[in-house]
């Protein structure tokens, strides 16, 4: 027979080991349900039959050529072999405080009604394809797998469903190659580092007795795990390196990862000025604010250099007290560091530009849901980052809550299985084995893109700060603790019996790292000479936004109209959706008349002309939630898509719209983290509704009102939260604008509730120069849902071409004669339509009347008010009309604001809903009845 024929006969012979048991398993499945596994294997084995076994003397074809004994052997082999692979991390010596702990053999041979002389018989290379050569049968593959899987470090690959991915995951293990053969100078430089992080510890703890620092004692390893991530990716032409971690073991890796000088570090313990000791060569960039953080929460820039050339820069990002909320903008700021932006179309991403690293709690990966909403983005086309390296920084303990409280699973790491994310769990006392950890961690985010999670199991050797007894809660576990040699001393000991240095050599490393560390500490200034005073604002804050062009030409808006609507000849466009659009060009070159989606989409694409990349996601962003916004559209006949904004002729940037996943925080949080890393770039965050914005809340109160205070990270932001009362219930009526306002200060963003498409299309144009400035901040706009078609809100093209952003406008045909005005109406947003059209329904002269639209809430406009209010000489009172309840919407900000601009014995009052705990009707009825009367109220003078 030819061996062409052999190949063709014997379709298996390709595959061994676990390829072999994994075939096995499909072919069970087969046999009770051929359509449950996939449609090539199936057709293989409708073929062929039963996977054959091939050995070295004989192959064997089917069951029949066999004894039904020899294949249920050999197939309890492979099996057995499977179970290893995937159990044999329950066996692993991965615990420190376990160390002397005997654990119970399991997967015994009996178990499998296999003896040693079965496992002799049976070829090495069907149960263990990688072994190394020395391993001659398949009991000695079977004590090789059993040794590999009962290591200080330990792999769960079974949730991978990637064939290739799980198959070259077993090799790198079971062939040994995640496992290098370190040089004495390695092994020398790990210990020097453990030293220093040990160090570093045990002189804060000396020197600034009772002090929070939040120790990274018991995972030490995470700094060598940092430095050898690091190094792996910039090897490979990574030029950022984003870090995102809470503060347990922060300051550490402040000082030892990004380089922050340890004299900063004291000075901020001793309070005492530190101006002075910033290096001088400013490679080291820490990021301070006006009113500052507490100093375990600040992050840093480092530049890495060769000689003069900077061939990478590590960011720690700056993170409150919320933990793992900073994972998802370190995830957009790795995007952004990955994508051009400066070309037309769409932005083209070079995941190997920049990497994230994502340090988390072994509490808190299980317990705070963003750590879910974040691994979601792990494959997303507008998120994802080419691979994450998670680390669970694992001590075991959250504050005083043991495992057994916090989390439902065995481990920690357990979430991520659910993501198809390769786990390996390592002994945080086995710096080799962590070594190794990150070897593959590091191959396999090369290899194939994606997210790869080191569970790093050390212990808390303090209490959660250092002022908590922890003996007080967990008295057994500490008393092991107090018990157990640091890493440090388990290493070095390691490393004097092996030769490689002598133990005098171990103290004199001890002693240069306690001496360096004094020589920095007598730097600092004594806390006696320490300075408080008030907190200094920058010049920029509270002194207005400056006066911008934001006009466009009108025969240029007519040229982007036409090419907003065109598309090539053969691309079948909805045949409705085709009408609409071809309309709202119609109305605007002919009628020259503007709505909401047409204004929005002239400043996109003017503002990509003029060379500002955009980027816009949200549920549903591209089409619209209600409908609108289509920017892009889809080939009813072969679902192709086409965007007319990524082919505009004289385009100088790209543009991105992403429909998100149906996550409101961690998208809010990527795109925050994009907008800080790349500035230059008009980032927007849609709602499908305004109170969607609730399931973000930390993001607005912890980063985006406060983070240029606390850390002076800059952001221009835009929020589109859609928002107003149509009698649809208390869900997604509010976009909760009152939260918004009581947050707003020292400038810490816009707030804008619009009343026509010129307002919207200034103001985006107006936040895309402010990129380029100072003054920038984000901006939070309440977008319409009826209004978006409400020929109310219509613009005529020269309030586009010739006209700029109101931050308030005079309601048109009232205060033609400001003598006779008695009452002034104020307010925002929706109201002022209904007020409109209830005004356009009144006969008479309603010249005792005055109407204010307050489109920009914050900054307040107080000059622009006071003006016209002066000009009123018969005005007796001011009154603030909204549709929201009065505990909600803008009241309780504006009134101050009012009273203070209001004429003497003018009083200010208040029109609409009562407070509430909810914020809108469930009946439309009831809801319409509230909105007449609201809007009948304000617009009936009682004579006095």
């Amino acid at each position: 027979m030819s061996e062409g024929t052999l190949k063709k006969k014997f379709p298996w012979e390709d595959f061994h080991g676990p390829n072999l048991g994994y075939v096995m398993e499909q072919y069970d499945r087969y046999k009770t349900d051929p359509n449950s596994i996939d449609i090539e294997l199936k057709e293989i084995f409708d073929n062929w039959g039963s996977p054959s076994i091939q050995t070295n003397e004989v192959t064997f074809a089917t069951e029949e050529t066999i004894s039904a004994d020899k294949m249920k052997k050999v197939a309890e082999a492979v099996n057995l072999a499977t179970n290893i692979r995937r159990y044999g991390h329950l066996n692993a010596a991965i615990y420190p405080l376990e160390e002397n702990k005997t654990k119970n053999e399991f997967l015994l041979l009996e178990s499998y009604d296999l003896t040693k002389e079965d496992l002799k018989e049976i070829p090495a290379h069907l149960i263990c394809e990688d072994a190394p050569d020395h391993v001659s049968n398949g009991l000695e593959a079977f004590q090789y797998l059993k040794e590999v899987y009962k290591k200080s470090i330990a792999f769960e690959f079974s949730h991978v469903h990637n064939y290739e991915e799980k198959t070259w995951l077993v090799k790198q293990v079971e062939s040994g190659v995640i496992f290098k053969d370190l040089s004495n100078e390695k092994r020398k430089s790990i210990l020097k580092r453990l030293t220093e992080v040990e160090g570093f510890e045990q002189y804060l703890h000396r020197t600034f007795v009772g002090q929070k620092r939040f120790s990274i004692e018991g995972l030490d390893m995470l700094v060598p795990i940092l430095d050898e991530l690091i190094s792996s990716a910039v090897e490979v032409g990574t030029n950022t390196i984003n870090i995102g971690m809470a503060h347990r073991g922060r300051l550490n890796v402040l000082a030892h990862v990004l380089g922050k000088p340890y004299e900063i570090i004291f000075s901020e313990f001793q309070h005492a000025p530190n101006k002075e000791l910033v290096p001088s060569e400013g490679s080291i960039g820490i990021n301070y604010g006006w009113s500052g953080d507490v100093k375990y929460h600040l992050g840093a820039n480092k530049q890495i250099k060769d000689e003069h050339t900077v061939r990478a820069k590590v960011t720690l990002a700056n993170n409150p007290s919320h933990l793992e909320f900073i994972d998802p903008i370190v995830e957009g700021y790795t995007r952004a560091a990955q994508e051009e932006r400066t070309e037309k179309g769409h932005p083209k991403q070079d995941v190997n530009k920049a990497m994230s690293i994502l340090i988390h709690g072994d509490a808190a990966f299980p317990g705070e849901g963003i750590v879910a909403e974040t691994l979601n983005l792990n494959k997303l086309n507008g998120y994802q980052t080419g691979g994450t390296v998670h680390i669970i920084a694992n001590n075991m303990i959250g504050f005083t809550t043991e495992s057994r409280d916090s989390r439902s699973t065995k481990y920690a790491s357990d979430l991520a299985k659910g993501y198809e994310i390769p786990i390996v769990h390592v002994n945080a006392d086995d710096p080799e084995a962590c070594l190794a950890a990150v070897h593959i961690a590091m191959e396999y985010r090369n290899k194939f893109k994606s997210d790869f999670l080191i569970d790093l199991i050390g212990y808390r050797r303090f209490g959660h700060n250092e002022m908590d007894e922890p003996a007080m809660t967990q008295p057994k576990l500490y008393e092991k603790v107090r018990k157990h040699p640091t890493v440090r001393k388990i290493y070095g000991n390691k490393l004097v019996n092996e030769g490689v240095l002598k133990s005098e050599e171990l103290v004199k490393m001890n002693e240069e790292v306690q001496a360096t560390l004094e020589k920095a500490y007598q730097k600092v200034p004594d806390k006696k000479v320490s300075q408080v005073h008030e907190i200094q604002l920058p010049e920029f804050v509270n002194s207005g936004l400056p006066k911008l062009k934001t006009s466009i030409d009108k025969k240029q808006l007519l040229k982007l109209n036409e090419e907003l609507v065109s598309w090539p000849e053969d691309f079948k466009v909805f045949p409705k959706l085709k009408r609409i659009l071809e309309k709202r060009a119609k109305a605007l070159s002919e009628e020259g008349k503007v709505e909401w989606a047409l204004g929005e989409a002239l400043a996109f694409a003017s503002l990509l002309e003029d060379g500002t990349p955009i980027r816009i996601t949200g549920q549903d962003s591209q089409r619209g939630t209600f409908a609108q916004r289509h920017i892009v559209l889809h080939d009813v006949e072969t679902g192709d898509s086409y965007s007319p904004l990524h082919r505009l002729r004289d385009a100088k940037a790209s543009f991105a719209v992403h429909n998100s996943p149906l996550s409101e925080g961690s998208v809010l949080g990527f795109e925050y983290g994009y907008n800080v890393f790349a500035p230059e770039t008009l980032v927007l965050w849609e709602a499908q509704y305004g109170d969607f914005a609730n399931a973000a809340q930390v993001f607005f109160d912890q980063f985006i009102a406060a983070g240029r205070a606390k850390w002076g990270q800059k952001s221009g932001l835009v929020m589109l939260l859609p928002h107003g009362f149509e009698g649809q219930g208390p869900e997604h009526s509010s976009g909760r604008l009152e939260r918004f306002l009581q947050l707003a200060a020292e400038d810490s963003w816009q707030v804008a509730n619009l009343t026509n498409a010129a307002q919207y299309f200034h103001i985006l144009r107006r936040q895309a120069d402010l990129l380029k400035r100072e003054e920038v901040r984000p901006l939070v706009i309440m977008t319409p849902k009826s209004l978006l078609r409400n020929p109310q809100t219509v613009s005529p093209l020269s309030d586009l071409s010739e006209g700029e952003f109101k931050p308030v406008i005079e309601q048109p045909g009232l205060g033609q004669s400001p003598e006779k005005v008695k009452r002034l109406v104020l307010c925002s947003g929706k109201i002022a339509i209904d007020l409109t059209d209830k005004l356009n329904s009144l006969e008479g002269n309603q010249d005792w009347v005055h109407i204010l639209r307050v489109e920009e809430l914050y900054p307040f406009p107080k000059k622009i008010i006071s003006s016209i209010i002066s000009k009123l000489t018969s005005l007796e009172e001011i009154v603030w009309v909204q549709e929201e309840p009065q505990n909600m919407g803008a009241w309780l900000f504006i009134d101050p604001k009012l009273r203070e601009i209001a004429p003497q014995g003018v009083p200010v009052k208040y029109i609409g809903r009562r407070r509430r705990q909810s914020p809108a009707e469930g009946d439309p009825n009831i809801h319409r009845k509230d909105q007449n009367r609201i809007v009948t109220e304000a617009l009936t003078w009682e004579k006095k």
